[in-house]
C-alpha cells in the first residue's frame, strides 16, 4: 500500500518550510536550507520570494494533541 504524505511546515528554524519540504521528499532539511541560502546570495529576492510564498501556502503541522481535540 502506498504511503500518503502531506506537505506541512515542521521542524523549522524560521518558519518550518525547509523542514516540511525535507520530510515530504525524504531528504534532510539541511539541503533545502542550503538551496535557499544559495538563492539568497545573488541579491536576496530569488531565495526570499519563493520561501515567503511557500511559508504562506504550506499549512502548519499541528501537534498530535491539537489534532485529537478537534
Amino acid at each position: 500500500m502506498t504511503e500518503y504524505r502531506k506537505l506541512r511546515r515542521q521542524n523549522g528554524i524560521v518558519a518550518g518550510v525547509c523542514g516540511g519540504l525535507g520530510a515530504f521528499f525524504g531528504l534532510n532539511a539541511w539541503w533545502f536550507r542550503l538551496a535557499f541560502l544559495i538563492l539568497l546570495a545573488p541579491g536576496g529576492l530569488p531565495g526570499f520570494v519563493p520561501y515567503l510564498v511557500l511559508w504562506i501556502v504550506i499549512p502548519r503541522r499541528y501537534p498530535l494533541a491539537c489534532r485529537q481535540n478537534n
